[in-house]
């Protein structure tokens, strides 16, 4: 339950403060204060919209664990920890298209959890060649015109190790007008990745956002893919943020969630322990809008399980800031992207745009974290 109480509010906001349980596993208490405080302090930027060469930001920011290359001409940086657990960041659009953590005490141990497919460029070459994987779909929808404003053009802002059980990247992003300083922060650790990110308003004026952190995870069984700890939640059939690497296509117009959830802004309430992904769905899981007038009422979990029967592997999710959880699968169309199945999930605040005043911060983190060993 929730209550609509400055105590009970504080809790995220301490916890993305201070970071996550000192553990070797996830993120240290450090991590996201240092990050808070460069978002808040750090002047702005006159660097060109066109990135750094790899070889130039391996110069500056490349150590131990933390390794600037050029894929496919585009920089990306390989994240490594002591346990061999990976990961991979394009730079220009904050997309991380691989998570390779230890899974199994085997000597060939590590398993790729996130599902991408090669993309054409946009038209005049922008746009990622990569899809699927992790991205942080972040919009400004406050504009009296009515046209957002997205985060997507990022640069290189810092990075962070402690030992080699640790290691971040931290990105940096603003708008036209640099009301907005945004800083995304990618971590790994021995069991865990983190993606956090925080949002200053420098303006005059108070802002809107909307915002997701979608991971598409890979499945080795259709039959076999689902989740588990949503029960009693409530949920409605919506369609997925607009992202240029989201790989879930919208449902047909006035066909619901494609799972018999019923149309967009039918609320349902799952009753299922395990809620099984084999269908095409595009679902959010959330209060209800106008439940949350109500000074008392039912929110979604702070975390969840994905389930795979078919690699016997399972991942835990967990969402902070975030209000609503979205979830969905591709059903028979998954042969479109590639010949793994995937479901996409993640936190999101979808429903009710989230309001940023003057020279305040808005944070919300996902952590993906495993115990399969």
């Amino acid at each position: 339950m929730s209550e609509r109480e400055e105590g009970e509010g504080c809790v995220w906001v301490c916890a993305l403060s201070d970071g996550f349980s000192p553990s070797s596993s996830g993120p240290k208490p450090s991590s996201l204060t240092r990050a808070a405080a460069a978002a808040a302090s750090s002047p702005p930027s006159t660097a060109a919209l066109r990135p750094p060469p790899p070889e130039a930001l391996e110069q500056q920011f490349g150590r131990k664990g933390i390794k600037f290359a050029d894929h496919g001409g585009v920089p990306t940086v390989e994240l490594t920890v002591r346990n061999g657990s990976s990961l991979t960041l394009q730079v220009p659009d904050g997309l991380v298209t691989s998570y390779r953590p230890k899974v199994y005490w085997r000597d060939d141990s590590f398993e790729e959890v996130l599902h991408t497919v090669a993309a054409p460029p946009a038209s005049g070459g922008g746009g990622p060649a990569i899809k699927g994987g992790v991205g942080l779909v972040l919009n400004d929808i406050s504009k009296a015109d009515g046209s957002p404003w997205s985060a997507s053009c990022w640069t290189v802002k810092d990075v962070d190790s402690d030992s080699i059980d640790a290691v971040q990247v931290e990105l940096s992003c603003k708008d036209s007008a640099s009301s907005l300083e945004i800083t995304y922060v990618v971590s790994l650790y021995p069991l865990s990745m983190a993606t956090a990110v925080l949002v200053k308003n420098k303006g005059s004026e108070p802002v809107k956002l909307t915002s997701a952190m979608l991971s598409h995870l890979k499945s080795r069984s259709r039959r076999g893919s689902a989740v588990r700890g949503l029960t009693g939640c409530s949920y409605a059939a919506h369609p997925p943020p607009a992202s240029a690497f989201g790989l879930i296509s919208p449902p047909r117009p006035g066909g619901g969630g494609g799972d018999g959830a019923g149309g967009r802004g039918s609320w349902k309430v799952e009753d299922n322990v395990y809620t099984v992904l084999k269908g095409k769905l595009s679902r959010v899981y959330a209060a209800p809008p106008a439940e949350r007038l109500k000074r008392i009422y039912s929110t979604p979990p702070s975390k969840y399980e994905t389930i795979d029967q078919g690699s016997g592997l399972g991942f835990r999710v967990i969402r902070m800031g975030y209000e609503d959880i979205y979830l969905a699968s591709p059903g028979d169309s998954s042969h479109k992207h590639g010949e793994d199945y995937f479901i996409c999930t993640g936190p999101a605040s979808m429903l009710v745009p989230v309001l940023v005043n003057p020279g305040q911060v808005w944070k919300g983190a996902q952590v993906i974290e495993h115990d399969n060993l």
